[in-house]
């Protein structure tokens, strides 16, 4: 059920919202192919992610969903699935006026609830502060108190997330440095221990390349890097691989 709730929002036409609730919106697909995945059935992974990003009249959102096939010695599990549905409440918004001191540029009420297969669901609730940095094209820095949900799940703490993109024009074309970190500092439960988790995308404008200006954005491709020490908050467990990405926007 939850998953539907996670493919509802990434699939919603903008004809359900009235025009002055939602301010802006996309949705895109991602195909990733990489290898040496720790803890997984199998080292290689073939994933497809949908996502979705917008601005509504009281904050933003994003939510994706992960569909995962392992590859190779898979110890008979083929696939698995992950997602998470992560509001904001804008203060500026809400009272209608700038919140803003500095380089700070917004302060929001963040949300995140992650859901997927095995005892992973977990609720995050914290504040969010949006920055205005030279060279960034956004630069949001959350933080979050973790609340584990599920059966199993003992992934309890406190958890840092920067998300960020910075544009960099070559030629006539575009490339794009973007992703987040995934910092839990502290956790409360013994066996689980604190993780850093780095994921940048580096994408190349093939979309307006090949087809001209009205294409921009659309059609990405590139490498993503991943490095997750103490992989779900597994101790010893440091992840660091790569993967080939193709990306389209709807």
């Amino acid at each position: 059920m939850k998953k539907i709730y996670l493919l509802a929002t990434l699939i919603l036409s903008q004809n359900v919202f009235a025009d002055d609730l939602v301010q802006w919106w996309d949705v895109s697909a991602t195909v990733l192919h990489g290898e040496n995945y720790d803890l997984a059935p199998s080292e290689r992974q073939t994933s497809i992610t949908l996502e979705t990003a917008g601005g509504w009249k009281y904050g933003d959102w994003f939510a994706f969903q992960d569909f995962i096939n392992f590859n190779g010695n898979n110890n008979g599990v083929d696939s698995t699935t992950y997602g998470e549905i992560s509001p904001r409440f804008s203060a500026s918004k809400i009272l209608g006026q700038p919140v803003s001191f500095g380089a700070v540029k917004d302060v929001s009420l963040a949300l995140t609830f992650e859901e997927g297969e095995g005892p992973v669901n977990s609720m995050l609730y914290g504040i969010g502060v949006d920055l205005d940095v030279p060279f960034f094209s956004y630069l949001q820095l959350n933080t979050y108190r973790r609340d584990a949900i599920s059966n199993g799940n003992n992934s309890d703490g406190w958890q840092f997330t920067p998300v960020f993109r910075i544009d960099m024009p070559v030629g006539n074309a575009n490339i794009i440095l973007d992703g987040f970190i995934d910092w839990v500092f502290a956790a409360d439960n013994n066996g689980y221990d604190e993780n850093l988790h780095i994921n940048p995308q580096l994408k190349y404008d093939l979309g307006k390349t090949l087809f001209g200006d009205h294409k921009q954005n659309t059609l990405l491709v590139g490498i993503e890097y991943d490095y997750w020490q103490s992989k779900y908050g597994v101790a010893g467990v440091d992840q660091n691989t790569y993967s080939i990405i193709a990306k389209y926007y709807f």
